[in-house]
């Protein structure tokens, strides 16, 4: 490829092309200044990036001086045509500027020689912000990523090959000064020397920690030490149980979806005022309502929670919850639940924790006749359950909001 044109080639033709067109005969953004231009480009796509190249000269090469990169396959019709534009890219781009953003995201298996390349180049341009993900082998990760002093921002979404069980192991310590937010799915961490696992102790400058689908393997503890962590996220869609234990006197908010199966120690959420739980269920049910009930009663100084719908479901589960006194919550100034219909899959999985508990088939034929005709359960929000959150703040304002529409659109 001998010039930015042919950037435009590698991409199959749509409509798109001819809306910049009439885009060009429409306004004056042309006249704008390089640097103006080069941020609206930033919220494009590569993709659509490189195709302004054919709008006229003054475009042609401004798209090589870009300091964001999204990149991904889903982009694109084929990840033949996908390889070779990252490819194409990567040569053509300015190569004297540095690179602030690089978001890679492709699907299927991924070849090791082009992760290589990319993640090299991102290291080699001072990238700051840093996201992938890819199916791969660990291994095939450059260890450079995780010593990179320049890196503020990094997403990690690596899934093993097909065939290989074992689980993507995470490095037991980092060497990343300028990091402030770190975000991690499906990784496995592992203990150390001492018996807990602790990856993230020398983030030294670390404020937001998203956890997703990760495990931990042998003593089973994650230790979580940080002075600067504000926000704690974690995801989990899985029955691997571990404990978690929070050293971090800054933690402000801490954010959870997905199913419990970890316990926090004691003292763990000494720091928090805010929290966001919305938790759902698997079918082989095991103790849901045990997890969420522990982390509960840490809550002593949490000045608002929001919960979602199924959250409420699983907690009134536990048996004798209005008798249930609470020494957390005293704090509480708002309680805002989130309702939309419960989902069919959860209701079936309620129907099944229930039936566990019913001493005859009687009452067994009644309950499934209940779940079937939509009288089971009766309603979102379980009875007495907001009386059992406010029990020690009666004067906590209290919000249900309705996100039915949220699921609407996220199916149309």
């Amino acid at each position: 490829m001998s010039n930015s044109s042919d950037a435009v080639t590698m991409i199959e033709p749509t409509t798109k092309r001819v809306t910049i067109r009439e885009c060009q005969n429409k306004d004056n953004i042309s006249d704008l200044p390089d640097c103006i231009i080069l941020h609206i480009l930033s919220f494009l796509n590569a993709k659509d990036a490189v195709r302004t190249c054919i709008l006229s000269s003054r475009w042609k090469d401004l798209w090589k001086s870009l300091l964001s990169l999204t990149l991904h396959s889903s982009h694109f019709r084929t990840i033949k045509i996908f390889n070779k534009f990252v490819s194409r890219v990567l040569s053509l781009r300015d190569s004297s500027i540095s690179l602030h953003a690089l978001d890679f995201y492709k699907i299927g298996l991924m070849a090791p020689h082009l992760l290589k390349r990319i993640v090299n180049y991102a290291l080699s341009h001072n990238v700051q912000r840093l996201g992938l993900s890819v199916v791969c082998d660990i291994a095939q990760i450059p260890p450079t990523i995780f010593s990179c002093h320049t890196l503020t921002y990094l997403k990690l979404s690596v899934y093993p090959t097909r065939g290989n069980r074992e689980e993507t192991l995470f490095p037991n310590s980092l060497n990343l000064p300028a990091l402030t937010v770190l975000d991690l799915q499906n990784f496995a961490f592992c203990a150390g020397d001492n018996g807990y696992a602790e990856p993230f102790l020398a983030l030294n400058r670390l404020k937001q920690l998203a956890i997703s689908s990760c495990t931990v393997r042998d003593a089973r503890i994650l230790r979580v030490s940080s002075g600067t962590l504000f926000k704690l996220t974690l995801h989990n869609h899985s029955e691997d149980f571990f404990t978690i234990e929070l050293r971090t006197p800054s933690l402000c908010t801490f954010t959870f979806t997905g199913t419990p199966f970890q316990f926090f120690s004691k003292g763990s959420f000494s720091s928090v005022k805010h929290v966001d739980i919305d938790a759902n269920l698997f079918s082989r049910y095991i103790e849901p309502p045990v997890f969420l009930l522990s982390w509960l009663r840490q809550l002593s100084n949490i000045k608002s929670l929001i919960v979602s719908a199924t959250t409420l479901q699983i907690i009134a589960l536990y048996p004798d919850l209005s008798k249930l006194k609470l020494p957390s919550l005293g704090m509480l100034k708002s309680l805002k639940v989130k309702t939309k219909p419960l989902e069919y899959g959860f209701c079936m999985k309620l129907l099944d924790v229930k039936l566990e508990k019913v001493k005859s088939q009687k009452e067994a034929t009644k309950l499934r006749k209940a779940f079937k005709e939509g009288l089971e359960p009766s309603s979102p929000i379980p009875d007495g359950i907001m009386d059992f959150f406010i029990q020690n703040s009666p004067l906590a304002e209290v919000e249900i909001i309705d996100c039915s529409w949220q699921k609407a659109q996220s199916t149309s």
